[in-house]
């Protein structure tokens, strides 16, 4: 089975989720595909800025994550937000983009594109394909599968604060299923965020 997983590479809790989803790829059947998604985009046009980046510093990585998926594809774009998942939400590092490319095998003067608005037609348009499965009400990150009978599925989340390990994962995954493609079935949320924790 396939998931296409729309995320952005600075949400501390999407983080997670690739992690889990990460987990489950080795205890279920499963393989992630991953799409970018923009906080930026999501959040145009609003009075509040409930991201607090007025200096529109989201769009950065955002770019760059785009601009890998659409010229070298799937693996070099996991390659990279493992990479820099790794590096901000893990070691707490803002890191060497040209270095941290190039340890990936891609040019180091793709770290360029962060700083330009021309790829973002790009960010755009994989932001888009996931709101439209669910609505611009909701966060990243965005889930979605194609189920026996050929229905596509699609949900935020899960938002977790710590990620779930070997069975523990794929249980989550399979209640996710189970909850997300019974019919008419919108909406599920649980405590309080807690703090994202990775260890």
């Amino acid at each position: 089975m396939v998931v296409d997983c729309w995320f952005d590479p600075s949400c501390p809790y999407t983080w997670l989720t690739a992690c889990w989803l990460r987990e489950v790829e080795q205890v279920r059947p499963v393989r992630a595909r991953w799409h970018v998604m923009s906080l930026a985009v999501l959040n145009e046009g609003r009075d509040d800025d409930p991201e607090g980046d007025p200096e529109g510093w989201l769009w950065q990585p955002v770019r760059l994550f785009a601009v890998v998926g659409e010229r070298y594809g799937q693996d070099s774009l996991a390659a990279l937000y493992r990479s820099y998942g790794e590096a901000v939400h893990e070691r707490g590092e803002w890191p060497d983009v040209p270095g941290l490319l190039a340890r990936l095998g891609l040019p180091a003067d793709l770290a360029a594109v962060m700083g330009s608005a021309g790829s973002d037609d790009v960010v755009r348009a994989s932001h888009a394909a996931g709101v439209r499965l669910v609505g611009p009400h909701v966060g990243t990150p965005i889930v979605a599968v194609e189920g026996p009978d050929a229905r596509r599925t699609a949900w935020f989340g899960p938002v977790v604060s710590r990620v779930p390990r070997g069975e523990a994962a794929g249980r989550l995954w399979d209640g996710t299923l189970l909850v997300t493609a019974t019919e008419g079935f919108h909406e599920l949320k649980g405590r309080p965020h807690a703090e994202p924790r990775t260890g």
